[in-house]
């Protein structure tokens, strides 16, 4: 009788085992299917933008993209779209650089893109990111090989785009100053970093 009753027992946890293994089994080929399609809808949104003959988004295509999100192509929110997606040339995104991005912010058609701004932009201002999010601004506008500065006219046009909405009395002042200067021509990283480390210190200062 208790062999009877192990050979039971034994069975029972077999058909456990292979049911547990093909609701999973399931899940997982759910799970894979769904993620095929989104990321098929991603590559149709990325097509309907990109330019056949590069197969990239580029500039004219970016503003398409902005103009059907209703957002203006300078806005701070497409440079936030560029760092989200490590695009490495400025108004170009590749096919991986927009499946990364997309991707990541669960954005597979382009009011779901258009809805993910405002989170976007929440998750940029973490100070952890930010720091990120200003250095890779910086670099990103290095449109030349081995550029390593950028100009003061530019460098202003940045520093209000990027940090004006979080020091604007430093960055004003600053701009101002570059403005007159003659001493200076180009920025680099090494300044434009310290400059980042410099509004810091102001607020702190004054907390």
């Amino acid at each position: 009788m208790r062999r009877s009753a192990s050979k039971k027992t034994g069975q029972s946890i077999s058909t456990t085992a292979s049911i547990t293994s093909s609701a999973t089994d399931l899940f997982r080929s759910s799970s894979s299917k769904a993620s095929s399609k989104e990321m098929e809808r991603i590559d149709n949104l990325f097509y309907s933008y990109a330019n056949r003959s590069s197969g990239m988004i580029d500039p004219e295509g970016i503003e398409t993209l902005c103009s059907d999100m209703e957002v203006d192509h300078t806005d701070v929110r497409i440079l936030m779209l560029a760092w989200k997606m490590r695009a490495e040339k400025q108004g170009y995104f590749t096919l991986e650089e927009w499946r990364q991005g997309l991707k990541s912010l669960r954005a597979d058609t382009l009011n779901k893109l258009k809805k993910a701004l405002p989170d976007l932009e929440k998750e940029v201002k973490r100070p952890s990111n930010f720091v990120d999010f200003y250095n890779y601004a910086f670099r990103y506008c290095l449109t030349e090989e081995k550029q390593k500065s950028i100009d003061i006219e530019s460098i202003c046009q940045l520093l209000d785009l990027v940090l004006g909405s979080h020091f604007q009395a430093q960055v004003d002042f600053f701009i101002e100053y570059l403005k007159i200067q003659s001493d200076y021509k180009v920025i680099n990283m090494d300044q434009w970093m310290g400059f980042y480390r410099f509004c810091n210190e102001c607020i702190s200062m004054n907390v």
